[in-house]
């Protein structure tokens, strides 16, 4: 995530889309939210680091397919900043190559510009908290991609197989799309470690998010 909040500020989101009647539709939207702000757009993936570099934000929300730099492209670089703020993909497209090449790329998650206002802005916050986000529909395409591919779901579980029991249990309950109080709730932990499981689980995997590490779960099982 970006820099330090507390509890009463509002998400920071930057908009990334090429098409300026969805950005000002997205901001006439999510400005009027509760607990998010947007503080700026951009219309090319080019365009982003400048932007954050200006406007620190808690969220990005991007598009996948400009004529510039692709969305998957400019996840990659807003991931590889110092204190990278959550990337959301926002797209009309949910092919199985796009969907787990941004999850790849670090998005914390994937909507469909078709989902309920409401539903964005929630999908908002909960990235910006560090849960994932998945639309229902591209649940499902992502389950149906990873459920047919044997040597994808060989290595996943090898690399589950380097974790404790109890990051693994942690870890499980991620692929459920759990958040820290659930899964202190379900394992009998306090949130503070669950916090320190988790951490403890992406450096092992050498992944960047919970989301990733939902992908992998899933892929596994």
């Amino acid at each position: 995530m970006g820099l330090m909040q507390t509890p009463t500020d509002p998400v920071r989101i930057v908009i990334v889309d090429d098409d300026a009647l969805v950005r000002a539709g997205l901001r006439l939207m999510l400005d009027g939210a509760d607990g998010v702000r947007v503080v700026a757009e951009a219309a090319d993936g080019a365009e982003v680091p400048g932007v954050l570099d200006a406007h620190p934000a808690d969220v990005v929300l991007m598009d996948l397919r400009m004529p510039g730099v692709d969305g998957i492209a400019a996840t990659r670089r807003v991931r590889s900043r110092p204190s990278p703020p959550a990337v959301v993909v926002l797209t009309t497209f949910d092919t199985a190559e796009e969907v787990t090449g941004a999850l790849h790329a670090g998005a914390a998650g994937y909507l469909l510009k078709d989902m309920a206002p409401d539903r964005i802005a929630a999908a908002v916050r909960a990235a910006a908290a560090g849960e994932p986000v998945l639309a229902p529909g591209v649940a499902r395409r992502l389950m149906d991609t990873v459920a047919g591919s044997g040597g994808a779901r060989d290595r996943a579980r090898a690399a589950l197989a380097r974790l404790t029991e109890r990051e693994r249990d942690v870890a499980l309950e991620l692929g459920r799309g759990a958040s820290n109080a659930e899964i202190a709730a379900r394992l009998y932990l306090s949130v503070p470690t669950v916090k320190a499981h988790v951490s403890s689980v992406l450096d092992k995997l050498g992944l960047e998010n919970r989301t990733q590490v939902a992908l992998l779960v899933q892929t596994a099982t």
